[in-house]
């Protein structure tokens, strides 16, 4: 663009596209990625980056006491949402040469990753931030102290196959494998009480780190219930910083006061308010055709079709002001029926 040419004149419809692509998503992106690799070939390093389209896998950060379930959370997450695990012991070492690599093989992956216990400091927490490793979503465990340490003294660990067991929640039902489980080590009640107070030290330092992304689980309740919580948040998206054009559905039953708030919208937004019986009584008042049409339904008191009702609002919503400053619309649609015609003519609302 010629900058001398300014105020530029952007056609409405590209706002609308840039939103439906995600393309605004998708520039902030790229332009992460090249900050943090800083390749030597940009482009063809954004050629490879579209090619993987990894932009939307799990990004997953999980964060707890000691005894408040991570690991099973995080092994549960990643069968579901196949996912690779990262565990400290392949990326807590900062100082080895070989950890920044690492992390960005697992960073490219197209299946996304999942952190167990990472960052445990808030050094940490920025050298990973330096590396690259942004999580969409961070999950914070938590439980009470006592609760904790009760959980931790009951732990016990099969020797040969690493699995971890529980002498109250979580006792094989095998006696070859019972006979076979050790205590662990570092799990008696002083000992993990010196850990959780390491842990709550240093927490408050990493959380900012995550502002907008992170949640808050109580794992002092069954594990299958700490999981769903967990998935439910892993699946949802953040809303999205892009610029867009307000599409606003307000739905609500009889003298809910539908009218009365999509005034107040469009006055603060500067939105067109689209109201369908409004419009209905506009096109008889106007005696066009369409408009003599429904009134030939209106005066037999027969309710107007939906291809009448698509049509005009179609051509309402169609006009420079609606596509340009975007619209509130209430009064349709009034059934299932309705709502699809308006989905397959485009009119999708955004809020």
């Amino acid at each position: 663009m010629d900058a001398t040419s300014a105020p530029h004149l952007i056609p409405p419809e590209m706002p609308q596209y840039g939103e439906e692509k995600h393309v605004f998503e998708l520039m902030q992106t790229m332009l992460e990625q090249l900050l943090v690799y800083q390749p030597e070939d940009p482009i063809s390093f954004l050629i490879k980056h579209l090619q993987r389209d990894n932009d939307n896998v799990p990004k997953i950060v999980i964060l707890g006491p000691p005894a408040s379930g991570k690991t099973t959370i995080a092994m549960w997450l990643c069968k579901h949402l196949s996912s690779n695990l990262l565990t400290s012991d392949n990326l807590i070492e900062r100082k080895s040469s070989s950890v920044a690599e690492e992390a960005r093989k697992h960073y490219q992956k197209s299946k996304g990753w999942i952190l167990d216990g990472i960052p445990e400091t808030r050094e940490q927490a920025l050298v990973i931030q330096t590396l690259g490793i942004a999580p969409r979503h961070v999950i914070v465990l938590s439980a009470p102290d006592t609760v904790l340490i009760e959980r931790n003294l009951g732990k016990r660990i099969d020797p040969q196959t690493r699995e971890i067991y529980h002498t109250t929640f979580d006792w094989p039902p095998e006696l070859e494998v019972q006979n076979r489980l050790i205590e662990p080590e570092g799990i008696s009640e002083l000992e993990t009480a010196q850990k959780l107070l390491v842990y709550h030290r240093n927490i408050i330092r990493i959380l900012p780190s995550y502002p907008k992304i992170l949640k808050t689980i109580n794992a002092d309740q069954p594990c299958v219930d700490v999981f769903y919580q967990a998935l439910t948040f892993v699946q949802s998206g953040h809303r999205s910083n892009a610029p867009f054009t307000p599409r606003v559905l307000l739905l609500g039953p009889m003298g809910s006061g539908k009218r009365l708030q999509a005034g107040l919208l469009a006055q603060k937004y500067g939105l067109v308010n689209v109201c369908c019986g409004q419009l209905l009584k506009e096109a008889v008042a106007d005696k066009s055709k369409i408009g003599e049409l429904i009134w030939s339904f209106l005066e037999k008191k027969v309710t107007v079709p939906d291809s009448i009702i698509m049509k005009m609002l179609a051509e309402r919503l169609d006009r420079q002001d609606c596509v340009q400053k975007g619209w509130v619309l209430h009064g349709v649609p009034r059934d299932l029926d309705q709502a699809q015609k308006l989905d397959s003519l485009g009119y999708i609302p955004n809020r």
